[in-house]
């Protein structure tokens, strides 16, 4: 259909050009015929020239024209309309601008500066309204209250929210759901194509934990957009020059102006090599870890022996071990203990502790 509409346009175009200029080429090489059938001829002469190009060129015309079509269709909305947006007022401030030069007596001046002016504010005005769509997105969003009562325009504050990023790792983490749910996290969530395209990769993997990872980050991602209160968009754009994922985040990142939420050790730190604001999840669990200082009393579950002689071991809830001394005797048994020292290292924290009854014995 496409191919058809082209050739009938271009017959059309060439009908056209025949008729106006056929007669001017007629007189220069001398051609005598009363005047009012020049323009026709020229119409039907015109119109099976680029009938017969229509042959060789339409194939070329609608290849670019899809090119053109999947570059556009994958841009997200909010990017094209504010992009467009900011051309038309660009676009209008060089034709009120061009109608004070073309006014002017000076040939340069009137006749070839509006055409610079129009292609650099047309220029201009894209940038601007592509760059500051996320400014421009805020003015126009109002918060609702609980009960989606609108309580007025966003403040200063809120523009300066920044999206937050997802990388594949911490969706297929998974806490990133429980975070979201406490509401600790400001702004909307951000959701890349190109990972969502990662997760569906791994998913299919015929590696069965691999597969169930990937099953994991997708059900994690339905639980966000369906369960949990916060604002989750899809980023259809890609970057078909950069084949790695975790450098299309960051440069997406960067882009957006926003914030990339990961437990990737080596992303977090080639991000912030790149000044690229990094969220790391396991930096906050670290974080929020209770704090034990020598002398507390806890209570614990032993729950096996420790590699010195006599010694049990112990977790928290959140993973920290616990290294019972003369604990060996109480595996299986909920105990009292005393924290007796606190050893932070790589690896995570270790807290060294006696039990009570043995303190008291002495």
């Amino acid at each position: 259909m496409l191919k058809k509409i082209i050739q009938l346009f271009m017959v059309i175009a060439g009908g056209m050009l025949g008729y106006l200029y056929f007669p001017d080429l007629a007189g220069l090489a001398g051609f005598e015929q009363p005047s009012w059938l020049i323009p026709y001829f020229g119409l039907v002469i015109g119109a099976i020239i680029l009938f017969l190009l229509t042959f060789w060129l339409v194939d070329y015309i609608v290849d670019f024209l899809k090119i053109i079509e999947e570059k556009l269709v994958r841009i997200p909305v909010a990017d094209l309309l504010f992009g467009s947006l900011g051309l038309i007022v660009g676009l209008i401030i060089a034709f009120l601008v061009n109608i004070y030069l073309q006014g002017m007596e000076m040939p340069i001046v009137s006749e070839i500066l509006p055409l610079f002016v129009t292609v650099i504010l047309g220029y201009l005005g894209f940038q601007v309204g592509f760059k500051r769509r996320n400014e421009f997105v805020g003015l126009l969003t109002v918060r609702k209250g609980d009960k989606g009562k609108e309580i007025g325009l966003k403040t200063e504050d809120d523009l300066t929210i920044r999206p937050k990023i997802l990388d594949t790792s911490v969706i297929i983490d998974g806490r990133i759901a429980d975070i979201c749910e406490t509401q600790f996290l400001e702004g909307s969530i951000i959701i890349p194509h190109f990972v969502l395209e990662e997760l569906q990769h791994i998913a299919d993997s015929s590696d069965v934990l691999k597969r169930n990872r990937g099953r994991r980050g997708l059900d994690i991602l339905n639980r966000l957009q369906k369960e949990v209160p916060v604002d989750v968009q899809i980023y259809e754009g890609d970057f078909e020059d950069i084949h790695e994922v975790d450098s299309k985040l960051v440069k997406l990142t960067k882009l957006l102006d926003g914030v990339l939420v990961t437990n990737d050790f080596n992303l977090n730190k080639v991000s912030e090599f790149q000044n690229v604001t990094v969220l790391n999840i396991n930096d906050l669990a670290n974080a929020v870890k209770p704090v034990v200082l020598p002398g507390e009393e806890m209570n614990v579950h032993v729950i096996k022996a420790g590699k010195e002689d006599k010694q049990g071991v112990a977790y928290l809830d959140d993973g920290t071990m616990i290294v019972v001394e003369e604990g060996k005797n109480y595996i299986g048994d909920a105990i009292d203990v005393i924290v007796t020292s606190v050893l932070q290292t790589s690896a995570g924290r270790m807290i060294f502790a006696k039990p009570k009854a043995m303190g008291k014995a002495q």
